[in-house]
């Protein structure tokens, strides 16, 4: 998984990209947790989606958002990290101009910044989101929601309540031709620790459902 170092909107970000050997592979791009709240790159669920794309053929990147590990700038609130969003989805598909998909995904304060970005991007064909922050961010801009995908929370979180995300689930799912494919972990706390496993086969089976690479 080779270093990489790109130009971001505030200064240089930092990443990790894995490019595929497969001829015009689809491409995955991964968003990470809070940065106040200790979020980068390496944290485990952003890791295990990370494998999982690239084992699936994927031309993957995933990185650090602005002031996180060797990522220049500072925080801003979600405004600033959408736009490192939008600039590491500019590099990854400029290395893979014929992609003939591409997917997002990300946990928790990464969920809700890609599923901002997925507005913004028409190109972007399907979304994994993990424990996204329904509690604590307004996602009333899935109006319409532009993509079918996947919401996956723990019902012992206790950070995010389950109750947020169903709220959620079924406001977006309630449009036409949007299926949300909605996971509940039963036990999963927050962050998924001791469950990272059962995380895992979920995702692989909605990848399973939603994608035929071998086409």
């Amino acid at each position: 998984m080779p270093e990489v170092i790109f130009n971001g909107p505030d200064g240089r970000l930092e990443g990790r990209y894995a490019h595929s050997k497969r001829l015009n592979a689809p491409i995955a791009l991964l968003l990470h947790p809070h940065p106040q709240h200790g979020g980068t790159m390496n944290n485990k669920v952003i890791y295990a989606l990370y494998q999982t794309f690239v084992r699936r053929g994927f031309s993957t990147l995933r990185f650090n958002f602005r002031g996180v590990g060797r990522s220049q700038g500072e925080f801003d609130s979600g405004q600033g990290e959408m736009s490192d969003a939008a600039s590491a989805l500019d590099w990854v598909q400029a290395h893979n101009p014929n992609a003939p998909l591409c997917w997002i995904a990300g946990f928790s304060f990464g969920a809700w910044i890609g599923m901002q970005l997925m507005m913004r991007r028409p190109e972007i064909s399907g979304f994994i989101s993990v424990a996204p922050p329904a509690s604590l961010h307004d996602f009333s801009f899935l109006a319409p929601c532009p993509a079918s995908g996947m919401i996956v929370h723990g019902d012992k979180d206790d950070v995010i309540p389950l109750s947020s995300v169903d709220k959620l689930v079924a406001k977006v799912s309630s449009q036409k031709n949007i299926i949300i494919d909605y996971r509940i972990i039963k036990g999963g706390d927050h962050f998924f620790l001791n469950h990272l496993p059962i995380l895992g086969e979920h995702i692989d089976d909605y990848l399973d459902k939603s994608i035929d690479l071998a086409a």
